[in-house]
């Protein structure tokens, strides 16, 4: 999502200061936590994959990696991360989050 569209729907719900840009990149867990003087473990990461046509997104902590059997117990499906075209170039509908996938990591 560009940030022109995360900056407006923040705005409609009263959170634009929640906003940081910075002036380095933080592209990846490394540099943000470089730019946040941070630990990596203290950064957010989405994790983008494709189940049976359809987005799942997993947010874990910076330093963790996804536990590859749990993956496929829950989706019956081997992991495989969605490339960056590939998430750029298709529209999901909206869905909601899954709480099962807290015993993911």
């Amino acid at each position: 999502m560009a940030i022109e569209k995360v900056r407006k729907y923040f705005e409609k719900h009263g959170i634009a200061n929640r906003i940081q840009e910075f002036e380095v990149s933080s592209a990846t867990v490394e540099l943000a936590a470089k730019a946040l003087h941070c630990e990596p473990c203290r950064i957010a990461k989405t994790l983008s994959f494709l189940v049976d046509g359809q987005p799942v997104l997993i947010v874990a902590a910076g330093d963790v990696k996804i536990d590859n059997p749990k993956y496929k117990l829950q989706f019956k499906t081997k992991a495989k991360m969605l490339s960056p075209d590939e998430t750029e170039l298709r529209e999901y509908e909206t869905f909601s989050v899954n709480s099962v996938l807290k015993g993911l990591l």
